[in-house]
C-alpha cells in the first residue's frame, strides 16, 4: 500500500493527487450571512455616530447663506441707489435690481449676475420693504418656518442686525 502512494504513476496516487489539486482550486465566491450582518452592523453604527454631528449643520449653514445673500442683495440695491438716487419701492422690490423700473433714467443694471432673484435657502422669496421700518429699507428671510419669529432653524434673518 505505501508502495502505491508513493509511486507516481500507481493510478491511486494520481487519483489522491487530482482530488488534491482540485480542492486546492475550490474557492469561495461571495460572503456568508455572518459577515454581511457584521458589515451591515458597523455600517448602522457609524451611520448612528457621525449622521447626527452633520444634520445639527444643516440649519446653521443655512442661516449664514441667507445672511450672505441679503449682504449681496444689500450690495446690489446700495449700486441701484448710487445709479438711480433712490432704493427700489417696495411696489418695485428687488425685481428692479434686474428690469428697468418706470422713471429709473439712470438705471445701469442689472445689478446681479443671474438674471433672477434668488430665494432664501428654504425656497421662499426674500421680503424687502422701502422705506423700511428700520432703515431706507428692510430685507429680510423668515427663516425655515417662513414666519415672523422664531428660534434655530426658524430665526428671522435680517439686513439690520447680524446672526448671533
Amino acid at each position: 500500500m505505501d508502495n502505491k502512494i508513493n509511486n507516481p504513476k500507481s493510478r491511486d496516487s494520481v487519483h489522491l493527487l487530482r482530488i488534491t489539486h482540485y480542492a486546492s482550486r475550490i474557492t469561495h465566491h461571495g460572503f456568508t450571512l455572518i459577515e454581511l450582518m457584521v458589515v451591515m452592523i458597523i455600517l448602522g453604527l457609524l451611520a448612528a455616530i457621525v449622521v447626527p454631528k452633520f444634520i445639527g449643520k444643516v440649519g446653521p449653514a443655512k442661516q449664514k447663506a441667507a445672511q450672505a445673500q441679503i449682504e449681496l442683495l444689500g450690495t446690489a440695491l446700495d449700486s441701484f441707489h448710487l445709479d438711480v438716487g433712490r432704493y427700489p419701492t417696495t411696489a418695485e422690490g428687488l425685481q428692479a435690481l434686474i428690469t428697468r423700473p418706470a422713471g429709473a433714467d439712470d438705471w445701469k443694471g442689472p445689478y446681479l449676475k443671474k438674471q433672477e432673484i434668488p430665494l432664501d435657502p428654504w425656497g421662499n422669496p426674500y421680503h424687502y420693504d422701502s422705506p423700511g421700518s428700520r432703515g431706507e429699507y428692510d430685507l429680510y428671510s423668515y427663516g425655515a418656518d417662513n414666519s415672523e419669529g422664531g428660534s434655530d432653524e426658524n430665526t428671522d434673518i435680517t439686513s439690520w442686525q447680524a446672526l448671533k
